[in-house]
C-alpha cells in the first residue's frame, strides 16, 4: 500500500498496476465486469413492456462510433486548417450566447401581445391582453426535456451533429412564430418558439458543453465555465437587437431575420465541434483525466497545449472500455450513473443551489423600486450589474474549482446563499441598500457559479462519455426550481397582498426567504454526503448502512448502529481487502475468456 499512499488517486493507480499484466485479455475482463453492471440494473429481465425495454436500452449506450475516416477529417476545420481544441473556446462561447437569447424573450411581450390584441386606449403601450409570457414558459419546460431526452443520443452521435439537428430545430421554430404572429394565432407562437425552439435549445445547450469537457481534462473548470457563461451573456447582448430591428423590418419578419441570423452563425459554430479522437492526451492526462505515463506535459505546453495522441490501452479497447479500466468509480452504464445514491444526491444539491437566483433573484427590480424607493432607471442598473455578476460568479467558481475542487466550491457556494439568505430579512427590513447590493451580488454569483460547476463535477464523478445526459437531465432541477419554486413564491407574495399587506412591505418579500432558505439549507445537507473520494464510493456497504460522508478526512458511516467513525488505518485494511477481491474476480473473468476461446 506504500503506492496508494504517494499518489492523489492512489487506489485507482494501485488497482491498476496489478492488473496489467493482463493486457492481451483486457477486453474479455472488461466486458464481464459491464455485463455485471449491466445485469444488475437491466429492467428487460424483469418487464415484457417495449417501452421499458427501448428507455432503458436509449439510456445505456453512449458509445460515440467513428470510422478512422471520421476521425482523420477531424483534424481539420475547414480548408485544410488544423483542428486546435482552443478553437472550441471562442465558437463554444458565440454558440451558447444564442441560445442565451431565450432569457432576452421578456423584450418581446408587449410588442407581441399588442400586435395580436391589441393596445388600451388609455396607453398605447400597454396591451389588452398579456399571453405572451406563456411562450417563454412553455420554451424553458421544453428545454429542460430536451436535454434530458437528447443526452444520450449526443453522447452516440457526437456534438457537430447534435448541434446542427439542434439549431435546425430553433431555427424552424423561429419561422412557424413569425407565420404565428403575422396570422395572429397564438397557438402557432407557443409551438414553434415554445415547444420547437425551447427543444432546439435544450440540445443546444449541451452539446459545447458535452464537447469541451472530453478535450480539457486538465481544464474541466475553465471548460464548463466558459461555455455557460456565454449562456448569460448573450442574454444581455441580444437583448439590445429586437427593439430597433423590430422599428426597422416589423414583428413578424423579426423573427424571421434573427432566425436566419442565428442559424448561420450556429451552423459555422457546430463545423468547429467535435470529440478526441481515440488514445487523446494532452498535458500528461487521457481524456478521462487518468494521467498518462510517459507524457510530456511540459511539452504540450511549449506547443499550447497541442493535442497528442499516443499509443496506450485504448489501442486495444473501445472508448468505453478505457473507461471502464481506468477508473472502477465510473465503471456503469448511463442508466446505473442515473440511479446512483450520488446522482439523486447531486440532483437535490442542485436544486437548493439553484432556488434562490431563479426564484428572489426575479424579483430584483421590484424589490428595489419597492423597498428601498428607488427609480425605474437605477433598477434597471441594478439589473444589468447583477446579470454581470451571474456571468461572472460562472467563469470564477468554475475556475477556482480547478483548484479547490468541485464540492469544496459547492460547499462555499452554498454556504454563502444560506447565510445570505438568513441575513436577508432583517436587511429588508432596515432598508439598509448597500447591504442588500452587496450581498445580493455574492448570491447571484454563487447562482451562476452552480451552472458553471455542475458540468465538470459531473464529468469528474460519472466519466466524460455520459456526460450529455446526465448534465441535460440535472437541467431538469433548474426547471422545476424555476416553475414551481416561482409558482409557490408568487402564491404567498399575492395571498399577503389580499390580507393587508402592500408591496411596500418588506414582509411580503421576506416571508418567502424562509422557505427559500430551507430548501437552500437542504441542497447543502445534501452536498455533504457526495462521495468524491474513491473509497467514499467503491467500499462495500457495512451492514445496517444507509449513508456515509467525509469529516475532515475520515469516513464517517450512518446507518442503524449509529455513527461509526473509520480510522485511516481501518479504512486501509478495507480498501486492501476490496482491492484484492476485485483483482481476483477480473482474474477469474480473464481465465473464464481464454476457455471459451480455446486459448486456456
Amino acid at each position: 500500500m506504500n503506492i496508494a499512499s504517494s499518489s492523489p488517486r492512489p487506489p485507482v493507480l494501485l488497482y491498476t498496476l496489478e492488473v496489467s499484466s493482463f493486457i492481451p485479455n483486457f477486453e474479455a475482463i472488461i466486458q464481464h465486469n459491464k455485463m455485471a453492471t449491466q445485469a444488475s440494473t437491466n429492467p428487460e429481465s424483469t418487464s415484457n413492456s417495449a417501452l421499458v425495454r427501448a428507455i432503458h436500452k436509449h439510456y445505456s449506450d453512449t458509445t460515440y462510433h467513428r470510422s478512422s475516416r471520421t476521425v482523420e477529417s477531424e483534424k481539420t476545420i475547414l480548408c485544410g486548417i488544423p483542428f486546435n481544441r482552443w478553437a472550441m473556446f471562442p465558437t463554444a462561447f458565440i454558440f451558447q450566447a444564442i441560445c442565451g437569447s431565450l432569457y432576452a424573450w421578456s423584450v418581446f411581450n408587449d410588442p407581441i401581445d399588442g400586435y395580436v390584441y391589441g393596445n388600451a386606449a388609455t396607453n398605447k403601450s400597454a396591451p389588452l391582453v398579456h399571453n405572451a409570457p406563456i411562450t417563454f414558459y412553455i420554451a424553458v419546460g421544453c428545454f429542460g426535456i430536451s436535454a434530458a431526452v437528447n443526452g444520450p443520443w449526443l453522447e452516440r452521435n457526437g456534438p457537430r451533429l447534435a448541434a446542427i439537428l439542434g439549431a435546425t430545430v430553433f431555427f424552424l421554430g423561429n419561422m412557424i412564430a413569425a407565420i404565428g404572429i403575422y396570422a395572429k394565432i397564438m397557438a402557432l407562437l407557443y409551438f414553434g418558439y415554445g415547444v420547437l425552439g425551447g427543444a432546439g435549445l435544450g440540445l443546444c445547450y449541451i452539446s459545447p458543453v458535452s464537447a469541451l469537457q472530453k478535450w480539457f481534462p486538465d481544464r474541466r473548470g475553465l471548460a464548463a465555465g466558459f461555455a455557460v457563461c456565454g449562456f448569460g451573456a448573450g442574454s444581455i447582448i441580444l437583448a439590445k437587437v429586437p427593439q430597433p430591428l423590430i422599428a426597422e423590418v416589423g414583428l413578424p419578419m423579426t423573427f424571421v431575420v434573427l432566425g436566419c441570423c442565428y442559424f448561420a452563425a450556429m451552423l459555422v459554430c457546430a463545423m468547429v465541434f467535435r470529440v478526441p479522437p481515440p488514445g487523446f492526451q494532452v498535458n500528461g492526462m487521457d481524456m478521462y483525466h487518468n494521467k498518462v505515463e510517459g507524457g510530456d506535459s511540459s511539452t504540450a505546453a511549449a506547443d499550447g497545449d497541442k493535442a497528442e495522441v499516443t499509443p496506450d490501452v485504448e489501442a486495444h479497447l473501445d472508448e468505453k472500455a478505457a473507461q471502464d479500466f481506468r477508473d472502477p468509480g465510473v465503471n456503469m452504464v448511463l442508466s446505473s450513473a442515473i440511479f446512483s445514491s450520488e446522482y439523486r444526491i447531486m440532483y437535490i444539491m442542485f436544486f437548493g443551489n439553484s432556488i434562490a437566483g431563479l426564484v428572489f433573484l426575479s424579483r430584483l427590480a421590484n424589490i428595489t423600486k419597492d423597498i428601498f424607493n428607488k427609480d425605474e432607471a437605477t433598477s434597471a442598473t441594478i439589473v444589468a450589474i447583477n446579470g454581470g455578476f451571474n456571468l461572472g460568479g460562472r467563469l470564477f467558481f468554475s475556475t477556482m474549482s480547478d483548484r479547490l475542487g468541485r464540492k469544496n466550491s459547492f460547499f462555499v457556494m452554498l454556504l454563502a446563499q444560506v447565510i445570505i439568505l438568513a441575513a436577508l430579512p432583517t436587511i429588508l427590513e432596515k432598508q439598509v441598500y448597500w447591504a442588500f447590493l452587496l450581498v445580493i451580488w455574492v448570491l447571484t454569483a454563487c447562482y451562476g457559479g452552480g451552472f458553471g460547476c455542475i458540468p465538470a463535477f459531473l464529468c469528474d464523478m460519472f466519466g466524460p462519455s455520459n456526460i450529455g445526459a446526465l448534465h441535460g437531465i440535472i437541467l431538469t432541477a433548474w426547471s422545476l426550481a424555476g416553475v414551481g419554486g416561482g409558482l409557490l413564491f408568487t402564491g404567498i407574495y399575492n395571498h399577503l397582498l389580499e390580507s393587508g399587506y402592500t408591496i411596500r412591505d418588506a414582509f411580503v418579500y421576506s416571508a418567502n426567504l424562509h422557505w427559500i432558505l430551507a430548501v437552500a439549507c437542504f441542497g447543502f445537507l445534501f452536498l455533504l454526503f457526495v462521495g468524491t473520494h474513491i473509497h467514499d464510493r467503491l467500499l462495500p456497504k457495512a451492514k445496517g448502512e444507509f449513508a456515509r460522508l467525509r469529516v475532515f478526512g475520515r469516513l464517517v458511516r450512518i446507518g442503524s448502529f449509529g455513527f461509526q467513525w473509520l480510522t485511516l488505518e481501518q479504512e486501509e485494511a478495507e480498501w486492501a481487502a476490496f482491492v484484492e477481491k476485485r483483482r481476483q474476480q477480473d482474474l477469474m473473468a480473464r481465465r473464464g475468456a481464454n476457455v471459451y476461446d480455446g486459448s486456456g
